[in-house]
């Protein structure tokens, strides 16, 4: 009897390999499209390719739980002077949390997606792991997956080199970008949802003298020097609707302290001497291991051997040791 797998399903092209990928694999593959925006022709595409791959099809309406959970998130996370990063909170709250609920529902025992990224296991803890493609590896953005859903993933892109899957299988295209901007740029949409996060304010120098004005902090984030007055944005003063802007050599911060944390092994963490830290956004990575991970009340408190520049408050911080995801958490503070 064939193994079943719920597969999360856009009819794009991850996806569509992720099919034939899981098919060859000897599993019985089920489609799931979860609609997120009421986006009928992706929905509509999504069941046009099902059909011509031979494949079981579902489709969910997701839309109220993403709204709370991923679009007003991404509004007043901007509107608060945070850098938000809604794909890595869509991954655990949204997509594998509505696989996994429909799975049961459905008696399936494996879920997947077209992500590139492995899941590994050891000492019975599972981890996400770097996908061989290391150009299109995704790691990065799963690492609030839980237990619960790890140990029932199948990674059929884990092994896949991108350049080798044939686009003309799908019938939509890569998507890029978020998905539910549908090509509008974020500030137009958090004008057209929320005009009160563009108020008018003062940028001031890190000596707390005005400079000039700014149009609305949710359009800046740390790092920012196209459109701002004074050099580069520095830091973002929400309280008081201010930009603060400085010089490049303001930016580097060598400490980082992460919230809202999801870790596979707290010993592990802090006890290994080579912890990789990955923080993406504007600014670079920092080069080397980090020097020191402790506890904090909040959650972990990073010292990086090498410091990062222009992290953000809001952007996910990854914690890696070889190719394996130790956990991960959000950026709150750093300095």
């Amino acid at each position: 009897m064939l193994r079943s797998v719920l597969l999360g399903f856009s009819g794009g092209i991850d996806s569509s390999a992720a099919v034939e990928e899981l098919r060859q694999s000897g599993y019985r593959v089920v489609a799931l499209t979860l609609d997120t925006t009421g986006d009928e022709n992706m929905v509509a595409t999504a069941r046009k390719q099902a059909a011509q791959l031979s494949v079981e099809h579902y489709v969910k309406d997701v839309r109220a739980d993403f709204q709370q959970k991923i679009i007003d998130y991404f509004i007043s996370s901007y509107a608060s002077g945070r850098t938000p990063a809604p794909c890595t909170m869509c991954n655990p709250l949204i997509k594998w949390h509505h696989l996994l609920l429909e799975a049961d529902r459905l008696g399936i025992d494996h879920i997947a997606t077209g992500h590139y990224f492995n899941v590994e296991e050891c000492d019975g803890r599972y981890y996400v792991a770097r996908a061989l493609d290391s150009r299109k590896d995704q790691s990065y953005y799963l690492w609030g997956l839980s237990q619960e859903v790890l140990r029932r993933v199948v990674t059929p892109m884990g092994q896949k080199i991108k350049s080798d899957i044939n686009p003309a299988n799908a019938r939509s295209k890569e998507s890029m970008g978020l998905c539910f901007l549908r090509g509008v740029g974020y500030g137009d949409f958090i004008a057209q949802n929320c005009p009160k996060a563009l108020r008018r304010g003062e940028v001031v120098n890190t000596l707390g003298e005005v400079v000039g004005t700014h149009d609305g902090i949710a359009l800046y984030t740390i790092g920012q020097k196209r459109g701002v007055v004074g050099g580069a944005v520095v830091g973002i003063d929400a309280e008081h609707n201010r930009l603060i802007v400085g010089e490049n050599r303001d930016l580097y911060k060598a400490t980082l302290e992460v919230g809202a944390c999801n870790i596979v092994n707290e010993d592990e963490l802090l006890s290994s001497p080579d912890v990789w830290v990955v923080v993406r956004g504007l600014g670079r990575n920092p080069e080397g291991f980090a020097k020191l991970i402790e506890p904090i009340e909040s959650g972990y408190r990073i010292a990086l051997d090498d410091p990062a520049w222009a992290p953000a408050a809001g952007q996910p911080v990854v914690f890696y040791r070889g190719n394996r995801v130790l956990g991960g958490g959000i950026l709150e503070r750093y300095y």
